[in-house]
């Protein structure tokens, strides 16, 4: 029997943590949960058999999905355009069993951008004209599939969650991101983000990986909004990972 793939494996870690998630439940303020992993599964799966099929120098992780960005197009970061025009991924997405009112889930059709998703990949597709160039050494993924909405449509991240709540969603979360390592062997761990850096402090040893952080490109950072594509690229450049 032929050993299989590294898409394969990762498709596989892919769908047993959304079945994990799926299990969970989760209490208010969380009002509703949205699985990508599950409603846009084969925009997910696009991305992973596409760009997750080689060992990579540099793992990036990001928190969990944007409302304009993941959850409409199961990628990480994922705004549309990016998404479509760059990646080369446009695939049918359906909907979440409980939609928001004020959240609604049009896959590719979404009219919103997702801010951290343009500023993420606009600096890379500035630099790394092809996404192939970039995705031979570079990937990236969210530590949490699951984006979490409150009665108003607020967005609540995995870290403003109760830590007890939160625990059953964590242990598969790392799990996932323990075989994700193992399959793809970085190099390199990149926190998008102060709380993607502590996840991976938490599970691995600075004696056998490289880690760093770069700015998290949220527009609720203030340090962010004055300039993230320079602010990520000196960061990227002063660690080495990007020649200066």
């Amino acid at each position: 029997m032929a050993s299989e793939s590294i898409a394969d494996q990762l498709v596989k870690a892919a769908k047993k943590l959304s079945r994990a998630v799926n299990r969970l439940h989760f209490s208010p303020p969380v009002t509703h949960v949205y699985n990508p992993l599950s409603y846009a599964w084969p925009a997910h799966e696009a991305y992973l058999r596409k760009f997750g099929n080689s060992r990579k120098r540099v793992l990036m992780l990001g928190m969990n999905p944007g409302p304009f960005g993941m959850a409409q197009t199961a990628v990480p970061f994922g705004e549309i355009a990016a998404v479509r025009d760059w990646m080369g991924i446009e695939e049918p997405v359906g909907k979440p069993k409980n939609e928001h009112p004020k959240r609604p889930v049009d896959g590719f059709d979404c009219p919103k951008s997702e801010v951290s998703g343009r500023r993420l990949w606009g600096l890379f597709s500035e630099v790394y004209p092809d996404a192939d160039d970039f995705f031979a050494e570079h990937f990236v993924t969210n530590y949490c599939p699951l984006a979490f909405m409150e009665e108003k449509g607020a967005n609540r991240t995995p870290d403003k969650l109760p830590a007890a709540e939160f625990e059953p969603a964590a242990a598969a979360c790392d799990a996932h991101l323990k075989k994700l390592v193992a399959v793809l062997e970085p190099e390199w761990l990149i926190g998008v983000g102060g709380y993607a850096l502590k996840r991976f402090q938490a599970l691995f040893s600075p004696e056998d990986f490289k880690m760093g952080t770069i700015l998290h490109p949220s527009p609720a950072s203030p340090a962010a909004n004055r300039g993230w594509a320079e602010a990520a690229t000196r960061q990227l450049k002063t660690m080495g990972i990007w020649k200066s």
